[in-house]
């Protein structure tokens, strides 16, 4: 699912998790927990009450810039 949600936000879109949901058929409460992980990560950021996009940090791990190894070590 990270992967999906990552590759919706890599569109360089703002998103709710609600629309995030919608645009890979999960549950938004799914797509919530997640999207605090990915934050926590520094994948994603939170611009403001339930508005998200991706990284600079998250698009180097979609293109395998970054691999879930370094993400583990910090």
């Amino acid at each position: 699912m990270d992967d999906r949600i990552l590759e919706v936000l890599n569109a360089g879109l703002v998103l709710s998790p609600t629309i995030i949901a919608y645009n890979i058929d999960k549950s938004r409460e799914a797509v919530g927990r997640r999207l605090s992980e990915l934050s926590k990560s520094g994948l994603v950021k939170r611009i403001e009450r339930d508005r998200y996009e991706i990284t600079e940090r998250g698009s180097a791990y979609r293109t395998g810039e970054l691999n879930v190894d370094e993400l583990e070590d910090e």
